[in-house]
């Protein structure tokens, strides 16, 4: 793999806990940073704790409002919806 050079501006902690990091270790600082970032990227689209938290206590907040209803009835409507999409759908026309 091909290396470019950069140039980047860190916060001087950034840079203690780099070569914290590089010296723990036993790597170079420039491997410790490609490490990160492929890690760093590889995680963009997964959700963080507190928006995995919070889309839990969401499902579990609506999961409670829903009716409970016997399964016969539900597989009646569902009978009835399939039947109804084999029959061709609606039998008048909308408006």
């Amino acid at each position: 793999m091909a290396m470019v050079k950069g140039t980047f501006s860190l916060a001087q902690e950034t840079v203690r806990m780099l070569n914290d990091a590089a010296d723990r270790l036993a790597k170079p600082k420039s491997k410790v940073v490609r490490d990160a970032i492929q890690d760093y990227h590889v995680r963009i689209d997964r959700l963080t704790e507190a928006e995995r938290v919070w889309m839990l206590q969401a499902f579990d907040e609506l999961s409670s409002r829903l009716p409970a209803r016997p399964d016969e009835d539900v597989e009646r409507e569902i009978e009835e919806i399939r039947a109804s999409r084999r029959s061709g759908g609606r039998l008048t026309r909308a408006e």
